[in-house]
């Protein structure tokens, strides 16, 4: 059982942690797991540039219980075609190994790292047939580590964003809206054409009274001495009668009488 971990290596973590906060990672992710203080996670981003340009390696970072007097061990889970990393992720650098110095911190190895993969070290390899291959086929090493990028490397790609519900909703609802409308309006046109139309007969009323009126007034016409009364009275019959009756004129003389055409309707 490793002995417990002593005060001066936890406030270093801590230390190390409250650094990477005042850091400009750029596209470099660097942080201590969930579960221990003691086990890193990093991200490297392909040198633009290099072979590796596109890719996302991963490396797992474990700390000794001496930390930082003792290097960390740092390991590539993601496969790399490279003269200075292993098929298991093992890497081969000088600062994890004889020039290591508790000066270093996880963020500087980590850049040493990625400036591995833009510049590999052929006089120190882990791989010796891919450092034989870099300075004799350098065209054919460089398709290869590409193709492992591709292949290994590249990030996933982001996911689909779903689709909206709201809108469509949002969309159907205005699309029902005019219809809706029309409907109302049709119904608001079929109210005033099924309203029912009053006639008022007031009119037509006061103008046959205004004619039965004319019509019982007496108008008198002079024919030579003749005076013709047209009278209308609706309390008589129907049938239409005519009098004829003499009138005389107050003297009494035979000369003196009228001819009054009474025409009863």
């Amino acid at each position: 059982m490793p002995p417990p971990p002593s005060a001066t290596t936890v406030k270093r973590i801590h230390r190390e942690i409250a650094d990477l906060k005042k850091e400009d990672l750029g596209d470099i992710t660097l942080h201590p797991s969930d579960d221990s203080l003691f086990l890193w996670k990093a991200t490297i981003p392909g040198p633009t540039g290099s072979v590796y340009e596109g890719g996302v390696f991963h490396v797992d970072i474990a700390l000794g219980h001496d930390y930082p007097f003792s290097a960390p061990r740092m390991t590539f889970r993601t496969r790399i075609y490279h003269m200075n990393i292993s098929d298991r992720g093992g890497i081969c650098i000088d600062i994890l190994k004889h020039n290591w110095s508790p000066a270093l911190s996880l963020f500087k190895v980590i850049l040493s790292l990625s400036s591995l993969l833009t510049d590999p070290n052929p006089k120190d390899p882990l791989v010796p047939s891919i450092a034989t291959e870099y300075m004799r086929n350098r065209a054919q090493h460089d398709s290869t580590a590409r193709h492992w990028t591709k292949l290994y490397a590249a990030p996933p790609p982001p996911p689909k964003p779903v689709p909206n519900s709201a809108p469509t909703t949002s969309k159907a609802r205005s699309q029902a809206t005019p219809t809706v409308e029309l409907q109302q309006s049709l119904r608001s046109a079929a109210s005033r054409t099924s309203e029912t139309i009053v006639i008022d007969d007031s009119d037509e009323e006061q103008q046959q009274s205004s004619r039965s009126t004319a019509n019982r007034t007496k108008r008198k016409r002079e024919t030579g001495t003749a005076d013709l009364d047209l009278t209308r009275d609706d309390s008589q019959e129907p049938t239409e009668r005519r009098s004829r009756r003499r009138v005389g004129d107050g003297a009494g003389s035979s000369g003196g009488e009228h001819d009054v055409i009474v025409i009863d309707d």
